[in-house]
């Protein structure tokens, strides 16, 4: 049931980052820099498709995936389309990985330490995708910022339903 919730959240965040991507009026503003922004859209969106593909897709899934994080900082210019076909493979990717668990296996040691620490699954799974929405609103927030006023539903109230997160009443 927890590894359920985390697949659906992590599709959740996957799904808003396309929203995203979708929203920006000129694909070309993808890329742009401005002021103190170091990073992209495209940059970002590389940058969470490598990751899940890595972490969850080859560690957890056996998918074989090889990471290149540097190039993930350093491409640029890369379509649309392109992109949203990274987001493709990032789901794919978490799909294999999280099939190849279940919740009992959440208290295990993950395979790599990582920043000279040791995690459970579950930690990790949860540390991931806080990761991947940290950076989905960080695109959110880049695309408003250069002009791309359109409300892209970042976290679409929905999708939290499908999460069976409860409405509030009052």
């Amino acid at each position: 049931m927890i590894i359920e919730c985390i697949g659906r959240t992590l599709a959740r965040e996957l799904a808003g980052l396309r929203r995203q991507l979708l929203a920006y009026q000129a694909e070309e503003d993808i890329w742009r820099l401005d002021g103190a922004i170091a990073n992209s859209a495209g940059t970002l969106t590389l940058h969470v498709a490598g990751n899940l593909q890595h972490f969850i897709g080859r560690e957890l899934g056996g998918t074989g995936y090889r990471r290149d994080r540097d190039a993930e900082f350093a491409r640029r210019g890369v379509p649309r389309n392109t992109l949203l076909a990274e987001i493709d493979s990032a789901e794919e990717a978490v799909r294999a990985g999280l099939l190849a668990l279940t919740d009992a296996d959440l208290p295990r040691r993950y395979p790599l330490d990582l920043a000279g620490r040791r995690l459970t699954i579950g930690e990790f799974l949860v540390h991931l995708s806080a990761h991947l929405a940290y950076h989905v609103g960080q695109v959110d927030y880049h695309r408003r910022l250069l002009g791309g006023g359109l409300v892209a539903g970042a976290l679409d109230m929905v999708a939290l339903k499908a999460l069976g997160i409860p409405a509030t009443s009052g």
